[in-house]
């Protein structure tokens, strides 16, 4: 490792399994201490904490419902007591459709999954924002979308809707943040091997037939995700800003394909 984060302080939301928790250890190896957030899963929290301390680095771990502005408020002046001011924030925490077309949808449905997905990551903005402007600014903010920012699905609505609108979150406080010197971009990732994909996770035919449409023939690892948000949180990204990094071996390019 080349301490590309060294003695940064980092908030990973949704940093119990998954992308989430391969991001918190990277950022770790690079140097960085991590608050690590979680909604329901305190042991993925603490199996975080552990990989965090076993590289070196500072952990606190904070169970947070991000669609609660107290509870993000919250987790941003523990961070701030017990580690110091976070320099990096990676908006990773979110939920899954539940499968239900728009017109058999509850609208407590459509409202958790708003609410969640970009809701959440609205207010972590908010604190992450005030708190680098009282510093002196500067600061790295990485939102994790999905191509589904651009790519629709069935029985999906409050999915794509939220990360296609967590998409232009990032292009507008690009603009208003560049004053600051506070970049801001988003991670769109494809498939990748994480509980959000658990039915491929645990059945390989599940697998075989869902990476077709994939070129690459193949599912990320969650660690692939991990590198791209050290490259955006580090100091050799400061000229990017307003950008989606889409990692999807492939699938965007495939669209349209045989038709």
């Amino acid at each position: 490792m080349t301490d590309k984060l060294k003695d940064r302080v980092a908030i990973v939301t949704g940093s119990d399994s998954g992308i989430g928790q391969a991001t918190a250890k990277a950022f770790a190896e690079e140097g960085a201490d991590v608050t690590i957030t979680y909604f329901h899963d305190e042991k993925g929290a603490q199996e975080t904490r552990g990989q965090v301390e076993a590289a070196g680095r500072r952990a606190l771990v904070v169970q947070c419902d991000q669609r609660d502005p107290a509870q993000v408020e919250r987790v941003f002046r523990e961070t701030e007591d017990k580690l110091g001011t976070p320099f990096v924030l990676v908006n990773n925490a979110g939920i899954d459709s539940t499968g239900k077309q728009v017109a058999d949808m509850p609208p407590e449905d459509w409202d958790r999954e708003i609410k969640t997905n970009l809701y959440g990551p609205f207010y972590c903005c908010q604190h992450f924002i005030r708190m680098r402007r009282a510093a002196g600014g500067k600061g790295k903010i990485v939102n994790v979308t999905s191509v589904h920012q651009d790519i629709p699905r069935i029985g999906s609505a409050g999915y794509d809707c939220a990360k296609g609108g967590l998409r232009n979150l990032t292009r507008t406080l690009c603009l208003e943040l560049a004053p600051d010197r506070i970049n801001v971009n988003n991670i769109a990732p494809g498939m990748v091997m994480t509980p959000m994909n658990q039915p491929a996770v645990e059945d390989r035919k599940v697998y075989e037939k869902q990476v077709q449409s994939i070129p690459w023939k193949r599912a990320a690892e969650p660690w692939e995700i991990a590198h791209l948000a050290v490259y955006l949180a580090s100091e050799d990204a400061d000229y990017a800003s307003g950008q989606t990094f889409t990692l999807d071996g492939g699938l965007m390019m495939n669209l349209g394909q045989g038709a």
